[in-house]
């Protein structure tokens, strides 16, 4: 089954959907999804809807209806995040349909969403490979964000990423990988946090043309 018209990169509205996805959808997603949020607010001007840009997220076994784990939320106020309001979801087949971006923590997740159809191969990368994947991309090669939109220069951007990625290989199978820190101590949770922050940063420096103040 392949997505339907005007969905994935093309986009048929004036929106620009990003889908965070771990397992369980109570720990990394959820920061990942969070933490995106907090910084396009951040840089957008207090409006993370600002742009057409929607960020979300679900676990491929993910705990319906759960809440993020308490240390995921510890992780989040360290960086002034929202948690307020999460609840866990499932992957289905609609969340990856009407993603424009899919980012999983792991290669695994990506090989899952992949295997879901929906066209969603060129829009589907592990979080660390499209934060390594978008470092190489000329910005000014990119739409004009204030000119061209917001939602143009995501797409582009994706576009971009997709064909650099048989190019621009990781150094190692694990640099494309963020752990899983289910069950583990704040420490180990605090450290997954600054991996996803600082993968985060270039990726949502790229889609809206602003760095981070400083």
């Amino acid at each position: 089954m392949t997505a339907p018209e005007g969905r994935g990169i093309a986009g048929y509205d004036n929106s620009f959907r990003i889908l965070h996805v771990s397992t369980g959808n109570v720990c990394r997603s959820p920061i990942t999804e969070r933490l995106t949020r907090h910084a396009l607010s951040h840089r957008l001007g207090g409006d993370p809807l600002a742009g057409g840009l929607i960020v979300e997220s679900a676990g491929t076994w993910g705990h319906e209806g759960a809440p993020m784990e308490a240390n995921a939320e510890i992780v989040l106020a360290d960086f002034g995040a929202d948690a307020t309001g999460f609840v866990g979801r499932e992957l289905l087949d609609e969340h990856v349909i009407r993603a424009d971006l899919v980012l999983t923590a792991t290669r695994d997740h990506r090989a899952q969403v992949i295997s879901m159809g929906h066209s969603a191969g060129l829009r589907t990368f592990t979080l660390k490979e499209f934060t390594r994947l978008v470092r190489a991309i000329d910005p000014a090669t990119l739409p004009d964000p204030l000119s061209d939109g917001m939602v143009e220069r995501a797409r582009a951007l994706v576009r971009a990423a997709a064909a650099l990625r048989g190019w621009l290989l990781a150094p190692s199978a694990e640099a494309d990988e963020v752990n899983d820190p289910y069950g583990a101590p704040i420490t180990f949770f605090r450290s997954i946090g600054d991996e996803i922050n600082q993968a985060l940063d270039p990726v949502v420096t790229a889609l809206t043309g602003v760095s981070a103040r400083t």
